[in-house]
């Protein structure tokens, strides 16, 4: 009979982390670094325990680098928008 190996609980994580990193504005960018972090452990874990999680470790990275990114546009795009509205010369009165 076929053993079932048990899938790397830090793996989970590194998804979770991830996943997250893209739905969650501005402290995406935390949440994607934790799940890179998360990402280089469990890697090394895998390797020593023998257990699986590759697929999960690489759908968490990827979630994580494009929560990354979309999050520093998003940060750009406020700033930028931000900058325009302060420094309009539109008097009230």
């Amino acid at each position: 009979m076929d053993e079932v190996k048990r899938s790397n609980s830090k793996a989970i994580v590194t998804l979770v982390m991830g996943v997250l990193s893209l739905l969650i504005p501005f402290i995406g960018i935390i949440l994607g670094v934790l799940g890179l972090i998360f990402a280089s452990k469990s890697k090394a874990e895998m390797k020593v325990t023998g257990e699986s999680g590759n697929g999960l470790v690489t759908a968490g990275k990827v979630c994580s680098v494009v929560g990354i990114i979309l999050n520093i546009i998003a940060i750009l795009i406020f700033f930028v928008f931000f900058y325009f509205v302060v420094n309009t010369d539109i008097s009230t009165y």
